[in-house]
């Protein structure tokens, strides 16, 4: 009997240590006057039309705001078509660049709603040149002569005109781009959180060369206050051939390429109905380049323009691995150095 509960002893410890299973959302933000609101993550699709020379632009972005109302300001090259996008197809492309799973077993012994209506015609040195109710935007499209004609515009409108935001508009004034106002109201059951989900929505206008308005005002502090040290931009980029990213100056874009490969032609069909594009929209292949982008708060160089990459290799995700409980095998060494450490206490009892 002794020397049976001895052995039980054993078994019982090895049981314990060594046979366990181990359990298996580009742009200016601009608030209501003295009310912080800044970009959070973004999901950006780019089309871009190298014959026509035409950019779609379909945004799907968050906003973190003290304000119940807000706006914020898109620049373009030239004056834009605005239209609502279903936002089925960023769940499309998303499903496309996943990670494969793979199955495997557990391992053992591991241990903008407007607050005031906008008014038609010029304003100051601004001119209206087109307003439309869109994708639950109120839209104000218009060009500048200098930014503080822009600022002052905003100004009376309810939109922000804080230095920063003339600093940020001053480059595009000059080079006679278009600015696209939006305002978006949040829910009323949402009033009392700083964040807002904004629709999708569509903006094409043509361009010279593809690009991403990265730049915005300096507001790095407001970000801090507002708990948002950090947010995700993605950009899915449709065009004939796997793209990069990069500033006017040259330099280099540090954002990381996550997906690169053909659009199957079906896909190709269903996205074009989703965004409500003619069939002819791009190239008739469509090549998809997904960026993933650690963005800063912080003032950029400049915006972020798109060209071929010379890499053309595909890419895809890591592939995510599916653990699934399994049966450990007995693990020998550890059975001979339990046994070793209760021998002594085993012999002493036995001598007894």
């Amino acid at each position: 009997m002794r020397q049976f509960a001895c052995f039980s002893l054993v078994i019982v410890t090895l049981s314990a240590c060594g046979w366990a299973i181990v359990p298996a959302r580009a742009c200016c933000p601009a608030p209501p006057f003295n009310k912080p609101v800044v970009n959070a993550d973004q999901t950006v699709l780019i089309i871009w039309d190298a014959a026509n020379k035409t950019q779609h632009f379909i945004r799907q972005a968050s906003f973190k705001s003290t304000a119940s109302d807000f706006g914020f300001i898109v620049p373009s090259p030239t004056q834009p078509d605005l239209a609502e996008a279903d936002q089925g197809a960023f769940v499309k492309l998303s499903d496309l660049t996943k990670p494969d799973i793979i199955k495997q077993s557990l391992p053992t012994n591991t241990g903008c709603g407007c607050s005031s209506p906008m008014s038609g015609g010029a304003w100051s040195s601004v001119k209206i040149l087109d307003q439309k109710l869109v994708a639950g935007y109120k839209a104000t499209i218009l060009e500048a002569s200098s930014a503080v004609a822009l600022t002052d515009w905003l100004k009376q409108n309810d939109y922000a005109f804080s230095p920063e935001v003339k600093a940020w508009a001053e480059p595009y004034v000059a080079k006679g781009w278009k600015f696209t106002a939006l305002k978006i109201a949040k829910p009323e059951d949402g009033k009392t959180s700083i964040s807002a989900d904004a629709p999708a929505l569509r903006i094409s206008f043509k361009a010279d060369q593809p690009l991403f308005p990265y730049r915005e005002p300096d507001n790095a502090n407001i970000a801090e206050s507002m708990t948002s040290s950090r947010r995700m931009l993605r950009i899915f980029f449709v065009s004939d051939t796997r793209v990069k990213g990069e500033f006017p100056d040259g330099q280099k874009w540090n954002a990381e390429v996550a997906w690169s490969n053909a659009v199957p032609a079906e896909l190709r069909t269903e996205l074009l109905d989703l965004l409500k594009l003619p069939a002819s929209t791009g190239p008739a292949k469509w090549h998809l380049t997904e960026f993933e982008h650690n963005w800063p708060y912080a003032v950029a160089p400049g915006d972020v323009y798109f060209v071929r990459d010379a890499n053309q290799e595909p890419v895809k995700r890591q592939p995510w691995i599916e653990y699934t409980a399994a049966k450990s095998p007995p693990d020998v060494a550890g059975f001979a150095l339990v046994c070793l450490a209760l021998l002594p206490a085993f012999i002493i009892r036995l001598k007894r």
